[in-house]
């Protein structure tokens, strides 16, 4: 839509120049975000146990796409104080995290448990030396195990939500951390992914929302998740149906450390390469990290491995801005013809 009818696709609901943010997300598509998002994520870091002066180490990216700015500007709102360091630099990350005694935690969950383990191998007792109290957790499926490591051996304090780039995050936990409440500014439904027809509680379909905003008035937006809803009474008082919790994707896109892999992405990297005759993306999981490997099947003839792996490397990741861990060259026919392009080897405990 949006290149029939650049650069919004004719679906903003104000004029352009009283939109405040817009984010870039693959494919490209251009996301416009107004005022109407911001006043709704704030309630939500508050249910998350965001106080006035938290000190909060933001992991989110702050390039292109939404998250790093966008909880940025919520915490803003709350009256916490931020510091915007994105992923890596662990070891300036926990120096940082000790000096300024920071409170909370904004990212993902594999990168506190990097940051963690990080801290106890310099030789620091987390629990002890430090004083993180409260964990946002997004963009990655949570484990109990994981859930229950925060809490019981480092006594932090964690919630998820559920969000998309597109729109910003949809749904949240409270105290009770009984299913994700759905904000009374959005709507959304669970249907059947083939037909359309909404699906009752406790059936897993596909999320479509309805933003209740006027800057992005999409009206039954397909999110490709998978999820599925209660509409029990929640004991925290809220009366909202809740996201029991999400349970997939439609269609071939796999969501890898907090960002989405597009197939079609995949394919115009190494389309670039004539010495790929086939090849296969893997998703697993190495202990609390997603761990991405490409296998390349080649086309025959001499081939520099090293070069090629590391020209391959450096493609596919710039192309689906997830750095893959390694290239793993197979024998020709070991990547099946009907393959997926993403296979998601991944579970979850």
């Amino acid at each position: 839509m949006q290149r029939e009818n650049p650069p919004f696709g004719g679906l903003l609901g104000v004029p352009p120049e009283k939109i405040k943010r817009v984010f870039i997300s693959p494919g490209p598509i251009y996301d416009s975000f107004g005022g109407e998002s911001y006043s709704r994520l704030a309630k939500i870091f508050y249910a998350a146990g965001f106080r006035e002066h938290d000190v909060v180490l933001n992991t989110f990216s702050y390039h292109l796409v939404p998250a790093g700015l966008i909880m940025d500007e919520v915490l803003g709102i709350i009256g916490a104080m931020v510091l915007p360091t994105g992923v890596g630099n662990t070891e300036l990350q926990v120096q940082i995290m000790k000096d300024l005694k920071v409170t909370g935690y904004v990212g993902t969950p594999s990168f506190l448990m990097t940051l963690i383990t990080k801290a106890e191998n310099l030789g620091y007792d987390f629990r002890r030396d430090f004083s993180m109290k409260t964990a946002f957790l997004a963009a990655e499926m949570l484990p109990q195990s994981l859930r229950d490591t925060f809490q019981n051996d480092y006594g932090i304090n964690n919630s998820q939500a559920y969000g998309i780039a597109d729109l910003g995050l949809l749904a949240y936990e409270c105290s009770e951390k009984s299913g994700m409440h759905i904000p009374e500014e959005v709507i959304i439904e669970i249907v059947d992914p083939d037909t359309g027809k909404q699906l009752g509680p406790g059936e897993i379909g596909e999320v479509l929302v309805t933003p209740i905003e006027e800057t992005h008035p999409l009206i039954r937006f397909s999110t490709g998740d998978l999820s599925l809803y209660t509409d029990e009474p929640c004991p925290c008082g809220r009366t909202s149906s809740r996201l029991v919790r999400i349970a997939g994707r439609v269609g071939e896109s796999v969501k890898v450390r907090g960002m989405f892999v597009h197939p079609r992405e995949l394919e115009g990297a190494l389309s670039k390469f004539s010495q790929v005759a086939n090849y296969q993306a893997i998703v697993n999981r190495v202990g609390v990290r997603d761990d991405l490997t490409l296998k390349l099947e080649l086309a025959g003839g001499d081939v520099d491995k090293q070069k090629l792996s590391e020209d391959v490397l450096r493609s596919v990741s710039a192309a689906c801005r997830v750095k893959f861990d390694r290239v793993e060259f197979v024998s020709a026919g070991r990547v099946p013809k009907d393959r997926k392009a993403i296979l998601d080897e991944r579970t979850w405990d």
